[in-house]
Order: C-alpha cells, then structure tokens, then sequence
C-alpha cells in the first residue's frame, strides 16, 4: 500500500494517469455516458462521482498550459432546460487545485463523443448529474 493516495485512484487508474503523455485526454464520464461502447481503456469508478473522481485526479494530473481551454464539457443539446450545476462544483474543484484555468470549452453533444473515442482513456463513474461528463487534457510537468 501506499500513503495519501485516493482510495478512487485504483492501481489501474495510477497507471493509466502515469502512462498518458503531454496532449493525452482522459474523459470522467457520468453515468449516463456510453463508456464502455466508445472507450480505449476503460476505467471503473462506478462506486464515485464525477467531482470526487476529479480532485482525486488533480493531485497527480498537471493540465496542459500550452492549450486555451484543457478542459472540456459536454454542451447541452439545444432546446434541453438542464442547467447544470455540476459545472460550477467542478469550476471550484480546479481553482482549487493550484492548476491554470480561465474556462471551460464547451462542445457538442456528438463531436464530444467522437473526441471521447481518441481519448487515452475513459473512466466511468456512478455520476448521475445530467451533463456531468468532462474531459481533461494532460500537460507538463
């Protein structure tokens, strides 16, 4: 075992964070999200949500400062009335986590799936906020 490692990060998941490179993506999907049917690597997280899956993440994740918006989130479909309060949890989450960030890039329900799909990997968590879905892109140390 292992000191001050979150108990969400699961030896595969440190992998994972270790093996992906500068550019890499890695998607922390809801539950709603088809993660098995799109992901390269699937990771199971399906005990946690997205917000605690993604402070755990960040003490280890550096985001990529050489890119305007290393994160992304799902949009909502048009004419959807969701507002997703997620967003903001998140927002707080990586302000607090020390790393660069101005905002989110916001993109299309489909195109998210398609970039999900190039994604080094895609955890799937038991999140059951609407739009919760969000990807991070790795930077440099």
């Amino acid at each position: 075992m292992l000191k001050n490692i979150p108990e969400v990060i699961s030896p595969e998941f440190m992998k994972v964070l270790m093996e992906m490179g500068h550019d890499d993506e890695i998607v922390l999907a809801d539950g709603n999200f088809p993660a098995a049917s799109v992901a390269n690597k699937l990771i199971r997280c399906e005990g946690y949500g997205v917000p605690e899956i993604l402070e755990a993440v960040l003490k280890f994740l550096p985001l990529d400062q050489y890119v305007e918006r290393p994160v992304a989130l799902m949009a909502v479909v048009p004419g959807d009335k969701t507002k997703p309060t997620i967003w903001e949890e998140y927002r707080k989450i990586i302000k607090a986590s020390g790393e660069k960030f101005s905002d989110f890039e916001f993109v299309e329900r489909f195109a998210f799936y398609e970039r999900a799909k190039k994604a080094y990997a895609v955890v799937a968590s038991g999140e059951k906020a609407l739009y919760a879905n969000i990807i991070l892109k790795k930077g440099v140390l």
